[in-house]
């Protein structure tokens, strides 16, 4: 679990946030990775369009569900990933049935300049999400530097 820990950048890490919808956490991670150089200006919106389309709930077995939303490469300047746990949950479309809706709490936004590496980054973060304890910790972390603590523990 080394890339996890290597490509998540501290400050686009909002543990705590408040959304209204799943277009608003993405919109305020992508703009965290906008702000520290990590994407294109276009990156948000891609985003936000390829999820219409390939949506990315991921139903969990515990409390908490999860969504991994991503883009196209041509939208990403260096790679990273920004997290945000929500207060209270928004709908994602379930990735496996996307008329399904799922109640998220926690949202990977990933921004990768290879193609493989989305899928060694989904596989990653699906080994992360499988663990209850983890999931658990992280919606109960305070800040930014828990979270990534958090985070880099599991990447040993």
């Amino acid at each position: 679990m080394k890339a996890l820990g290597k490509l998540l950048v501290k400050s686009a890490i909002i543990p705590h946030l408040a959304a209204n919808n799943a277009e608003d956490v993405v919109s305020a991670l992508g703009n965290r990775l906008e702000d520290a150089g990590y994407v294109k200006n276009t990156f948000v919106q891609a985003a936000l369009t390829r999820e219409q389309s390939m949506p990315t709930g991921l139903p969990l077995m515990g409390d908490a569900n999860a969504a991994i939303p991503h883009t196209d490469i041509e939208h990403v300047l260096k790679p990273g990933v920004a997290l945000a746990t929500l207060i209270d949950p928004v709908v994602f479309q379930n990735m496996a049935n996307p008329k399904n809706p799922v109640e998220v709490k926690i949202v990977f936004l990933l921004a990768l300049d290879q193609p493989k590496a989305q899928i060694e980054m989904l596989q990653e973060i699906a080994g992360v999400l499988q663990s209850p304890e983890i999931i658990e910790k992280l919606i109960k972390a305070e800040n930014a530097e828990e979270v990534f603590q958090i985070l880099q523990a599991q990447s040993q």
